[in-house]
């Protein structure tokens, strides 16, 4: 009886498990959506520091309380405490074949503990950061030229994605607004704020072997294909 190999098809490849993964890019490199996208794409969860962060506060547990506490009195939630929630997201079930980090590790020092931790758990996967680059004026445009429909949430953009009849929806007919942070003002100071803490953490992973860089242009479809290939590539490696 002929079997897939002698008729020439190939064996059914395993399950590709990409470990931990940390995707970077400045405001308006579209790192939701390819977070979004990579994560369903291995069926791996998307962990942000800021979800777990309001989780925490809601339910009030220890170490929410503790966060809930310093915010309160203005005082910003320190690495140790962050750390912590990332340890115990970290220690369930669907964690093992791989997650996505969003927004973490912001700081080098948080990079560092979150090596550390890696190297003494049972796998001793590294991880792998991805970090999407978008020229200053393609991210600007992304930004202060986005509008939305406060009817039904539709989004435009006045520069790549206008409306047929413009600053009104296409779909309600209703005025468009820009919300008060997709003023170039305010998307400078993030972009300054975002270069000045992130730059340590990519030439950290950088000299580690375990960086790779991508080209932000393109269609989504494409640039998350090529973030995929970066990934399978680097966890083969030796």
């Amino acid at each position: 009886m002929a079997t897939p190999e002698s008729q020439g098809t190939p064996p059914a490849r395993e399950p590709f498990e990409p470990g931990p993964l940390l995707l970077m890019g400045a405001p308006g490199v579209g790192k939701g959506t390819q977070a979004k996208e990579l994560a369903g794409r291995w069926a791996i969860p998307q962990i942000s520091t800021g979800d777990l962060l309001r989780a925490h506060v809601a339910s009030g547990s220890p170490l929410g309380t503790e966060a809930r506490q310093l915010m309160e009195q203005g005082t910003l939630v320190p690495d140790a405490l962050v750390n912590r929630m990332v340890e115990q997201r970290l220690g369930d079930p669907d964690t093992v074949p791989g997650y996505m980090l969003d927004g973490y590790p912001r700081t080098l020092a948080q990079a560092q503990w979150l090596d550390r931790k890696l190297a003494a758990g049972p796998r001793a996967l590294p991880l792998i950061a991805l970090s999407i680059r978008v020229a200053y004026t393609q991210l600007l445009r992304r930004v202060t030229g986005r509008r939305i429909c406060p009817r039904c949430g539709s989004i435009y953009n006045t520069y790549l994605h206008p409306p047929k009849q413009e600053g009104v929806c296409d779909l309600d007919g209703t005025s468009l607004v820009r919300r008060d942070d997709d003023s170039e003002a305010v998307f400078e100071d993030r972009l300054r704020a975002y270069e000045a803490q992130t730059a340590p953490v990519v030439e950290h992973y950088r000299s580690l072997g375990r960086l790779t860089e991508m080209d932000g242009e393109g269609t989504p479809e494409s640039i998350t294909a090529r973030l995929a290939e970066a990934v399978e590539r680097l966890r083969r490696k030796p």
